[in-house]
């Protein structure tokens, strides 16, 4: 599921996705939200499960503010999250896809702590080194993100895996198989400049900063966030076919 206007954004972080997740295109079923919304059934036993990217949307903008059709998306997630967090499916939202699931919680979204464009070093914490997707991995790890808002705390249904020294939530579990991430697992370099130019109007940073940026997104690989959404998809796709 896509929230991306720009076609070409859209389809690089699509593409992104299938390659991390070592996907072919295929076997999955692509959904741009932003078009027209989160078609009103969806049988979810169709599905192995389901990935969420990112968007210029915010949760956080004043309701008068906000577009029709990111009102429909919110209003369409928040009917899909009752049989997903319900039934435990398998459930992967990146950036945006937290903030929706966020906010279907019911816990608070805003400004506080928003992160520029950037390759930031995370904390797998206790919760989170016995996770299936996050297992043996590095006390630290390096993640591509840039966001204007998050999450002002853990769901308080959930389970905090990964937290962030500016930004405190930055991967959680609801149940058993629904995750979110604040971080793109699926970005490199290359993705992140391109969001970059594309994004450089959208007040996630001032237009003079793109170049320092790009160096900053290309400082060091991000492997493990990469590796988390190929346990992922291991996990809910190869293991269920």
């Amino acid at each position: 599921m896509q929230l991306r206007p720009e076609d070409s954004i859209a389809d690089s972080e699509y593409g992104c996705f299938l390659k991390y997740g070592a996907m072919p295109a295929e076997d999955t079923v692509r959904l741009r939200l932003e078009k027209s919304g989160i078609p009103e059934y969806i049988n979810l036993d169709d599905y192995s499960a389901i990935l969420v990217g990112g968007s210029p949307f915010d949760i956080s903008t004043p309701a008068d503010q906000k577009s029709d059709i990111q009102k429909k998306i919110e209003t369409d997630f928040n009917r899909l999250m009752d049989d997903v967090v319900t039934r435990d499916f398998p459930f992967l939202g990146a950036c945006s896809g937290c903030g929706l699931l966020g906010n279907y919680t019911g816990t608070p979204i805003t400004r506080k702590y928003g992160e520029p464009v950037s390759c930031v070093r995370v904390s797998v914490i206790d919760s989170g080194r016995d996770d299936k997707l996050l297992s043996g991995f590095p006390d630290e790890i390096d993640v591509l993100l840039g966001h204007k808002e998050a999450l002002d705390k853990t769901p308080d249904e959930a389970t905090l895996l990964v937290t962030g020294k500016n930004c405190p939530v930055q991967m959680f579990r609801v149940g058993q198989n629904v995750y979110a991430t604040q971080f793109h697992p699926e970005g490199d370099a290359h993705e992140f400049s391109m969001r970059i130019d594309t994004y450089k109007n959208h007040g996630y940073f001032e237009p003079h900063e793109a170049d320092a940026l790009k160096q900053n997104v290309s400082r060091r690989p991000t492997p493990y966030a990469q590796e988390i959404l190929k346990r992922f998809v291991d996990t809910y796709y190869r293991d269920a076919t």
